[in-house]
C-alpha cells in the first residue's frame, strides 16, 4: 500500500554532509543526485547539508565553479535549495526543520546551503593569508556567531549575562573533559599500538572458510521450470521463447553454460531465502544478451521476472535486478553500501565491460579493498567485470586484473578468473554461505558465454565446490602450463591439432587470491619432472597476473627443486602501454604467437605471418 511504502521510505533518514567545493566539483555528487529518483536506488529523499566555507582549501569560488551558487547542481533534479546565514542560529534551525518536513512529506532530496566561513583556514596549522589576505582580513574583523547570538539574546531579555557565562563555562568544561579522556587512550603508546597491529596482521588464517555450496537438485529443477514457463497471455520475444524452451533439454544433457549456471545460482539462493540484487549498465539483459533476467511483453511492455515466481505461495526471496544509470562511481558505491546494509543478500555490481570499471576506482581503493582494515566494515559485494582479449580493442579487453591483485593483502578480497560455469555457480553461493564476508572480484567471460566447450553438468552443481585450482589432465608432461580464464580454451584448441599434445599439461589457476598455495604446490610436485613450468596470459607482461604469480610460484618451485633451479617461464604479450592493440588483425597474430610460445610450437602450422615471437622468446 502507499502508506506501507511511505513507512518503508521513512524508516531511515539519509543525511549527507558536503563541502561547498566538493559539491560543485566532484562528479560523484552529480551521479548520486541522478540516482535519487531511479527505481532500485530511491532512499525516500536525502537531506544534503553543504557546509559552505566559501573556499576550497585555498581556492576561491571564482576558480571552483562556473555557477553562481555551490549548490546549483541540485537544480538539475528540481530539489529545493535553502541558502541560510550561518551567523543566524535560529534561521539555521528553522531551515533544518523545513528541510526535514519537505523530505518527510515528498520523499525527495533537499539541499541546505549553510553560508559560513573558516576562521583558521583549511586547518588550525594552515596560514590562509598567503593566498586570501583580503578575505581573512574581513574574517579577522568579524565577531564569532556565539558572541553575535549571545548579544541578541541579551538584548531581547531571553538570557541574563551570568547565564550566558555559565553556558560558556559548561561548554568549555565539556571540551576539556573530552580532551583529557584522550590522554588515557592506549594508542598513545606507539610501541604497544604497533605490536598489537602486527599481531592482528599475523592472525589472518591462510585460507578462508570453505562452506558447503552445493544446491539441491529439486531446487535446480524448480528454477529450470520457472525459466521455461511464462504467464498465460504473456508475449515473450519469439527468439527468447525458443531459447528458453531448450533449457530443460540442456539441463538434462549436462550442457549448462555460464549464463545458465548463473541464473541457477541466483534461483537456488532465492529458494533458500536469500535475496539477490543485481545492478549495472544493461545488467537485466546483460551486455552480451546472455542473461535476460527480466522479460518484456512484446505487446504491452509489461515486465516479468521468472525467478520471482518459482513458488505459488510466494514463499521465496526475490531477485532485484536493475539497469543503472551510465555511472560507475556512484552506481558501484551504492551497491557497496547496499552490501554493507544487507549482509545476508547476494549483491552484484556488473560493469558493462570490465574496462569501464576504472570509473569506480575510488570505491575499490577506499572501500572495497580497505574498509575492513580501516574500520572493521565488512562487505560481500561481488564485482562482475567482463574481461578477455578477443580483438575488441584497448577499451573493451581488460578489467585491469593487475590493479585488484595489487590491492590484495590480509585476506581482504577474493579475486578470480573462472573457466567453468560450475566454479562460477559455487563461487556465487559461497559469497552468501561464508560467515565472514569478503568482496569478490570476478573476471567474467565474453566469448566463453557461447563456447560449446565451456559447460558444466547438473552433478557439478549438486556436488563439489569451488575449485581454486583445476589440475591438468596429463600426468607425464615435459612442459607444465598454468593459466586462467579464456586462454585455457585457446591452448586446448591448439593442442587438439598438434601431435605433441602429450608433452604439454595445462593447469588452471581459477582463484588468484587468497592464493591457493597448497593446490599449486601439489600440482607442481605432480609434475616435478617437467622440464619447464610456464605462466600463460593474454594480457601484456606488465599487466594481468604475471607480477602477482611470479614470486609466489617461484617460491614454491624453490621449495621443490632448490633455489633458482627452475624459474617460472612467461608466455604472453610483451609489456605495453595500452592494454591491447586497436587492430583485430594484429590481435589475431599476437594471440597465435602467445599460444605458440606457450606450447613451444614453432612448426609451420603455428607460425605467424610476421614471426612476432619465436617459440620461447617471451620467457622471463
Amino acid at each position: 500500500s502507499e502508506e506501507a511504502g511511505r513507512d518503508y521510505l521513512d524508516a531511515v533518514l539519509p543525511l549527507l554532509i558536503h563541502g561547498d567545493a566538493a559539491f560543485a566539483g566532484q562528479g560523484v555528487a552529480a551521479e548520486t543526485l541522478n540516482l535519487s529518483q531511479l527505481r532500485g536506488y530511491q532512499t525516500g529523499g536525502t537531506i544534503h547539508l553543504v557546509v559552505n566555507n566559501q573556499i576550497g582549501f585555498t581556492t576561491l569560488p571564482s576558480d571552483a565553479r562556473s555557477s553562481r551558487y555551490a549548490t546549483d547542481l541540485a537544480r538539475a533534479i528540481q530539489a529545493p535549495i535553502f541558502h541560510v546565514n550561518g551567523d543566524d542560529p535560529e534561521a539555521c534551525v528553522r531551515i533544518a526543520r523545513l528541510a526535514l518536513d519537505y523530505r518527510q512529506v515528498f520523499n525527495k532530496d533537499v539541499v541546505i546551503d549553510l553560508m559560513c566561513y573558516r576562521v583558521h583556514g583549511h586547518n588550525e596549522g594552515d596560514e590562509p593569508t598567503y593566498t586570501q589576505p583580503l578575505l581573512y582580513e574581513k574574517i579577522e574583523e568579524k565577531r564569532s556567531p556565539r558572541k553575535i547570538y549571545t548579544e541578541s539574546l541579551l538584548r531581547r531579555g531571553v538570557l541574563e549575562p551570568d547565564e550566558a557565562e555559565q553556558m560558556l563555562d559548561d561548554y568549555r568544561s565539556q571540551l576539556q573533559d573530552a580532551f583529557e579522556r584522550t590522554e588515557d587512550l592506549k594508542e598513545k603508546d606507539a610501541e604497544e599500538a604497533y605490536e598489537r597491529l602486527q599481531e592482528r596482521r599475523l592472525d589472518h588464517p591462510d585460507r578462508l572458510e570453505q562452506p558447503d555450496t552445493t544446491a539441491k537438485e529439486d531446487d535446480l529443477r524448480d528454477v529450470v521450470a520457472a525459466l521455461t514457463e511464462q504467464p498465460e497471455g504473456f508475449n515473450v520475444h519469439h527468439k527468447l521463447e525458443r531459447q528458453f524452451g531448450r533449457r530443460p533439454e540442456l539441463f538434462e544433457d549436462g550442457r549448462i553454460d555460464w549464463a545458465f549456471a548463473e541464473i541457477l545460482a541466483f534461483g537456488s539462493l532465492i529458494l533458500e531465502g536469500t535475496n539477490v540484487r543485481l545492478a549495472g549498465q544493461d545488467s537485466r539483459r546483460a551486455t552480451f544478451s546472455q542473461r535476460h533476467s527480466v522479460l518484456i511483453d512484446q505487446e504491452t511492455g509489461e515486465e516479468y521476472i521468472p525467478l520471482n515466481h518459482m513458488r505459488e505461495d510466494d514463499d521465496q526471496a526475490k531477485l532485484l535486478a536493475y539497469d543503472s544509470l551510465l555511472s560507475e562511481y556512484a552506481a558501484c558505491g551504492f551497491e557497496y553500501g547496499y552490501s554493507v546494509g544487507d549482509p545476508s543478500a547476494l549483491v552484484c555490481w556488473e560493469a558493462q565491460f570490465g574496462d569501464f570499471a576504472n570509473g569506480a576506482q575510488i570505491v575499490f581503493d577506499q572501500f572495497v579493498s580497505a574498509a575492513e582494515e580501516k574500520w572493521g566494515q565488512t562487505s560481500g559485494l561481488t564485482l562482475l567485470l567482463p574481461h578477455a582479449y578477443e580483438g575488441q580493442g584497448p577499451e573493451h579487453s581488460s578489467a585491469r586484473l593487475e590493479r585488484f591483485l595489487q590491492m590484495c593483502a590480509e585476506n581482504n578480497l577474493v579475486v578470480a578468473n573462472f573457466s567453468t560455469p560450475a566454479n562460477y555457480f559455487h563461487a556465487l553461493r559461497r559469497q552468501v554461505k561464508r560467515d565472514r564476508k569478503k568482496p569478490m572480484v570476478v573476471m567474467t567471460p565474453k566469448s566463453l558465454l557461447r563456447n560449446p566447450n565451456c559447460i558444466s553438468a547438473p552433478q557439478d552443481l549438486t556436488g563439489g565446490g569451488v575449485q581454486e585450482v583445476i589440475p591438468s589432465e596429463n600426468d607425464s608432461a615435459t612442459r607444465l602450463l598454468f593459466c586462467s580464464g579464456k586462454v585455457y580454451y585457446d591452448l586446448m584448441k591448439a593442442l587438439e591439432e598438434d601431435d605433441q599434445r602429450d608433452e604439454v599439461a595445462v593447469a588452471r589457476l581459477e582463484q588468484f587470491y587468497p592464493f591457493p598455495e597448497e593446490e599449486i604446490k601439489a600440482e607442481l610436485e605432480r609434475h616435478a619432472d617437467a622440464d619447464e613450468v610456464v605462466w600463460v596470459q593474454e594480457e601484456p607482461q606488465n599487466m594481468g597476473a604475471w607480477t602477482f604469480v611470479r614470486p609466489r610460484f617461484e617460491a614454491l618451485l624453490d621449495e621443490i627443486h632448490g633455489r633458482c633451479e627452475k624459474p617460472l617461464g612467461y608466455a604472453g604479450r610483451p609489456a605495453m602501454a595500452s592494454p591491447a592493440t586497436g587492430s583485430a588483425k594484429v590481435h589475431k597474430r599476437e594471440q597465435k604467437a602467445l599460444v605458440g610460445d606457450a606450447l613451444n610450437l614453432n612448426h609451420p602450422a603455428h607460425a605467424t605471418e610476421t614471426d612476432v615471437a619465436d617459440a620461447g622468446a617471451g620467457q622471463g
